[in-house]
């Protein structure tokens, strides 16, 4: 129809980054729709690669509800921890662990790496 604004699901089940997702592409006139409402099932996350995780979530959310999905995945990479947290940074340490708790973790690992070392 004529008129009619696309549909595109973003491939998350998280409402933070389908807000943040949905106001950064605001501006090309497309309505989305979370896959996690639309009951979208993803795959296991590969805990060391990210675009494989992004892929996965997208290719999930466009076979399971026919439309065009995109997806993204992040994490925080340390170098001076041989790339750690990396995709699983939201679980770094275990699932009952605040942001700030994690923060001191990670802070702990790096204890003893250098100012310059630690990118």
């Amino acid at each position: 129809m004529r008129g009619e604004r696309p549909r595109v699901v973003i491939a998350t089940a998280n409402r933070h980054k389908f807000r943040e997702m949905a106001d950064i592409l605001s501006d090309l006139g497309i309505d989305f729709v979370m896959a996690a409402d639309l009951g979208v099932e993803f795959p296991e996350e590969s805990p060391s690669d990210m675009e494989a995780n992004a892929i996965a979530k997208a290719k999930a959310a466009a076979e399971q509800t026919g439309l065009v999905a995109v997806a993204d995945d992040s994490g925080l990479e340390v170098d001076a921890l041989g790339g750690e947290p990396g995709p699983m940074s939201s679980r770094f340490g275990g699932e009952g662990l605040s942001d700030l708790d994690r923060c001191k973790l990670l802070l702990e690992r790096m204890r003893g790496v250098p100012e310059e070392a630690r990118t």
